[in-house]
């Protein structure tokens, strides 16, 4: 487990990542990552970028096929 600090950076919070860190989640300057809440409330989530067209895709066809998948479902 990584501690991570807030820190005020102009008029915003951020975090700095060690490098550690960015090495395990295979990150580097200028790459962006995305953060999703869990439904039951658990923290954020870090996504990394190149599978975030993947999940908004998936959404995507979840949402048009709604119905099909509540049948295969059952």
């Amino acid at each position: 487990m990584v501690a991570l600090k807030l820190h005020r950076i102009g008029d915003e919070i951020g975090v700095v990542l060690p490098k550690e860190a960015l090495a395990a989640l295979g990150l580097g300057e200028g790459d962006v990552v995305y953060m999703s809440e869990r439904p039951n409330g658990a923290p954020a989530v870090l996504i990394e970028t190149q599978h975030q067209s993947q999940l908004e895709a998936a959404r995507a066809i979840m949402q048009r096929r709604r119905d099909v998948l509540r049948v295969l479902a059952q």
